[in-house]
């Protein structure tokens, strides 16, 4: 029994409004992938040209971790919830599909959807096709949803859930994002 335990896969949250909640979820990656795990990360509203090699762990994961596959899916711009375009719609479908792609594969341990909740936030995907998508993943499929705002519906049938609350944050002074520490 305690070993059937183990072998099963969880349902991970990160959410909140404080800073570090991709981070914690590539820490995880980065964990499995020590341990010989196969990991995807399914960012959403995050675009491939805009991230490019500018973002460190998209850089770190073609470069040094074989085990690590990121993909971006997104428009070159800033996603605003009242300025939502049909492309950002087909973005979004292109990375829930690719989910639904990476979810049936035996050989993927660790399925990351980075910044699905404000993909949920605006409009881009359905909480009734996310909440199918959880429910009908391999039972050992691990899986880790990041964004601002979960719904109380996911925070329920998550198995784990860490909420990120900002208490002070240097962007508050002026600093700007720093490479290697904000991207």
């Amino acid at each position: 029994m305690e070993e059937e335990k183990s072998k099963a896969g969880m349902v991970q949250v990160y959410t909140g409004d404080g800073k570090g909640k991709t981070t914690a979820a590539l820490g995880l990656a980065l964990r499995a992938i020590g341990h010989g795990m196969r990991v995807h990360v399914v960012q959403f509203l995050k675009n491939p040209e805009m991230m490019g090699d500018r973002y460190g762990e998209i850089k770190a994961s073609k470069d040094m971790l074989p085990g690590l596959v990121i993909h971006s899916f997104g428009l070159p711009r800033w996603v605003k919830k009242d300025d939502i375009t049909p492309e950002d719609r087909e973005e979004a479908r292109k990375a829930m599909n690719l989910a639904h792609d990476l979810v049936k594969d035996p050989k993927i341990n660790v399925i990351i959807l980075d910044e699905i909740f404000l993909a949920l936030h605006f409009g881009l995907v359905s909480l009734e096709e996310l909440l199918d998508f959880i429910d009908k993943r391999p039972a050992e499929k691990e899986l880790v949803l990041t964004g601002r705002n979960a719904p109380p519906e996911i925070i329920e049938k998550a198995d784990l859930v860490t909420e990120m609350r900002q208490i002070k944050h240097y962007y508050e002074k002026g600093a700007s994002a720093r490479k290697g520490i904000e991207y």
